[in-house]
Order: C-alpha cells, then sequence, then structure tokens
C-alpha cells in the first residue's frame, strides 16, 4: 500500500499538520474492491471512513431488500450519515458499498468529539459534509417526487460519470433497477429507447452511455 501520508496531504491540505499526524496515527488504511461492503444498515458503527481514492455508494433498502441510492461518496469526503450514527451512539441507517476499488482510512469513533473541539478545520470540514449531504439527499428526494424514471436512469449515468469518469457500465439491467427502486423490465424498455436515441450502445452485461455525457458536454 502506497504512503497514506502523501494520500492524506492531497487530498486533506487544509487539515492542520497536528491533525493529519493523529488520522495518520490512529487510522487504519483499507483497501477495497469494487463491490465491498464498508458499513451495512443495523450495524453500530465503532469508526468510520475518510475516502482517499476511489469511491463509495451509499445506499438505504426498504422491507423487500430493494435499494435506494443516496449519494456517492468520492476521494476527501466523509459519509455525514455514518458521522450521525456515531454521535448519537445508535445502528447504521446506511449501507456504503465501493462503487471502484477504493482507498479508505478508517477513524475511531472516540476521536470525533475531540477533534472537532481542537481542531478549527476539522470541524469547518464535518460542517461542510453535513451540507453537502444534506443537498444531495434533497437532490435524491427531488428526483424521486417530481422526475420522470426516464430522466432518473440518464441522472444515474450522469453521476456516475462525476464520480469515476467512465461512460461504461458493467453489470446487469437489474442492478441499476435494484439502484433505482423499479423493475428490470423498467429499465430494459428504457434503456431500449435510448438506444433507439443513439444515447447508449447496449452489449450483454456491458452499456454505454459514452454518446449521453458527449451529448451535454
Amino acid at each position: 500500500m502506497s504512503d497514506i501520508k502523501t494520500y492524506l496531504n492531497k487530498r486533506f491540505p487544509f487539515f492542520e499538520d497536528e491533525l493529519l499526524k493523529e488520522i495518520e496515527q490512529c487510522g487504519t488504511p483499507l483497501q477495497l474492491q469494487a463491490g465491498e461492503e464498508i458499513l451495512r444498515e443495523g450495524q453500530f458503527i465503532k469508526s468510520f471512513p475518510l475516502i482517499l481514492e476511489g469511491s463509495l455508494r451509499v445506499i438505504r433498502h426498504d422491507d423487500e431488500a430493494r435499494e435506494l441510492l443516496l449519494y456517492y461518496l468520492n476521494p476527501g469526503e466523509v459519509c455525514s450519515m455514518a458521522l450521525t450514527c456515531c454521535m448519537g451512539q445508535q445502528q447504521s441507517n446506511i449501507t456504503a458499498i465501493a462503487e471502484q476499488d477504493s482507498l479508505i482510512i478508517r477513524i475511531p469513533v472516540s476521536y470525533l468529539d475531540q477533534w472537532m473541539v481542537t481542531y478549527p478545520n476539522w470541524k469547518s470540514y464535518m460542517m461542510y459534509a453535513y451540507r453537502k449531504r444534506f443537498d444531495e439527499l434533497l437532490d435524491t428526494i427531488d428526483a424521486i417526487a417530481f422526475m420522470d424514471l426516464d430522466k432518473r436512469l440518464e441522472r444515474f449515468f450522469y453521476s456516475r460519470f462525476e464520480v469515476t469518469g467512465e461512460k461504461q457500465f458493467h453489470g446487469k439491467h437489474q442492478d441499476i433497477a435494484y439502484q433505482l427502486n423499479t423493475s428490470r423490465e423498467v429499465i430494459s424498455r428504457l434503456l431500449k429507447k435510448m438506444e433507439q436515441k443513439g444515447l447508449v450502445h447496449l452489449s450483454r452485461n456491458r452499456i454505454d452511455f459514452s454518446p449521453l455525457i458527449q451529448q451535454s458536454q
């Protein structure tokens, strides 16, 4: 594994030097493979992740195990919903999964309150994280409440491109259906319409959505 100090300096240049040293000393680096779970609903959280490389997908499940995508976590970000559970010593209400191969550093919960008092830049970082996640959750609610499913599907591809830089989705139509909380049949029908419009190219377990991205640039 590469030097964690280098990653910390790259992702958090605004942190105090002493804070960076504490993170390096108390944190536990962890390499994640794409699809690997890092947080699960119902667990008590003893540590929270800071994202150094890659990205995580934060979701919730309903009673029928259907998945709802809440937001993505990019390098330099932290999951504010996990922090909320940490501070309240409550069970996790979200699941976090590596969207691509990722590197994180896990911080013990006991440091959270201490750093809020000791390091002003950590406090500012926490407040920014809460605000950004809140805005993203509002966007998700708006999409579900007011956006047609075809537009939500396009939004899904745009979000993936923004997070990963990739213009291809490797997986089944059912995988997208889970994340958008709908059926495979509906997703397949919408993808076929997008293909007819020249917005995607479909093949077995792969969707090339580069035409959609190029159209928006």
